[in-house]
């Protein structure tokens, strides 16, 4: 049994990470064995997040200092929940629980919230398709760099042609 000040201590903890994620799922994880809730961790560690159990009074009383997020999450609270929270890519958490859930049955995503708005599982798998912060910036950099290296081509095909001209001429 926790008591009054572990109580406090918890809310404190969960408020901050709550601060710090820059989203966070509710997930329904009844059903799995301590295997599966480990393996789930591992995988979520690499992509900078953490899957918590909670109670969900004491979830909900933590989400008090975050009122964007209260008002979007708050009523998946019911039954037992874990909450994932992601700290860096949002995408990339949401890649590892969509495809958690399609191996492991027993792992439901129930809702989540980014940026303050609500998402239900639908929105968490949609976000789960989305490139990753290095894949976007991998497109963003080569589409950059496609007109100057057209152009490149393209003053490299001058001289390029006169050779092959001067090649065939020489050749007949």
């Amino acid at each position: 049994m926790m008591t009054r000040a572990k109580k406090v201590q918890e809310i404190k903890v969960l408020s901050e990470k709550f601060g710090n994620s820059k989203a966070a799922f509710l997930v329904n994880f009844i059903g799995m064995n301590v295997d599966q809730v480990t393996q789930l961790r591992k995988q979520l560690k690499p992509v900078d997040a953490e899957m918590r159990v909670v109670r969900n009074t004491l979830a909900k009383l933590a989400l008090k200092d975050h009122p964007e997020m209260e008002t979007a999450i708050s009523d998946g609270f019911v039954g037992n929940n874990a909450i994932v929270f992601a700290y860096e890519d949002a995408s990339a958490s949401a890649k590892v629980l969509s495809e958690f859930s399609k191996d492991v049955e027993h792992l439901k995503l129930k809702s989540g919230v980014m940026d303050g708005k609500a998402l239900d599982e639908n929105g968490v798998n949609y976000l789960a398709t989305l490139p990753s912060k290095e894949e976007l910036q991998g497109m963003l950099l080569s589409t950059f760099l496609a007109p100057m290296s057209k152009l490149v081509r393209t003053f490299n095909e001058v001289p390029a042609s006169f050779v092959r001209t001067i090649n065939a001429k020489s050749q007949q």
